[in-house]
């Protein structure tokens, strides 16, 4: 009869070669891709930032321009890369924004983490950037200037899943609205 080390050591090949496959995929990263598309046309309006990282000046002449908000969070920390592609009209000249926590159109500096137009040409707007898992992220879809709007697709792509929010981001406006309501039910609720 064998001993258990013996036992041990009569796998021991079989059982290298799974503990070298099981460190060489845990090396690779799979990363992950969405991919979504709407459009800016007929959206709310916004003086939109500059470019930067942070941005930190407000733009001269996208002082009315139309966006689009899309949430989203990440399981998993690391670097992450956002394209988006003006599609129609083909190259309209499209701006990204990327903000932490919330967005608030009328507060462009408050949360905002980095934006970019032109990457690398007019029609192409995106950057990469490191994010923390479990924070809400706010992707802001924007013109260059006042007449620069129409759909766009974007892609965002990074190690961890990434899942979009099913519910648009409430305008300011909207949000004083419900909290109203909510204060009004609460107060119904305490009367009865």
């Amino acid at each position: 009869m064998r001993t258990t080390s013996q036992k041990f050591a009569s796998h021991l090949p079989a059982r290298c070669a799974i503990a070298a496959v099981a460190l060489f995929t845990s090396g690779l990263a799979a990363a992950n891709v969405v991919t979504f598309n709407d459009t800016t046309a007929g959206g709310p309006t916004w003086n939109r930032p500059i470019a930067g990282n942070p941005p930190v000046v407000a733009s001269g002449v996208g002082t009315n321009t139309p966006y689009d908000v899309n949430g989203f969070s990440v399981d998993q920390s690391g670097s992450y890369t956002f394209q988006s592609t003006a599609t129609n009209p083909v190259n309209w000249d499209n701006y990204s924004f990327l903000y932490q926590f919330a967005f608030d159109q009328t507060q462009q500096f408050l949360n905002v983490l980095i934006g970019n137009d032109d990457n690398p040409s007019i029609g192409l707007s995106g950057f990469t950037y490191s994010l923390v898992a479990g924070v809400n992220y706010y992707l802001v879809q924007t013109g260059f200037g006042n007449a620069s709007f129409g759909a766009y697709s974007t892609e965002i792509q990074g190690p961890g899943n990434i899942t979009l929010d099913s519910i648009s981001v409430p305008e300011p406006a909207s949000l004083a609205l419900v909290g109203a309501a909510l204060l009004a039910a609460l107060g119904r609720r305490k009367a009865v």
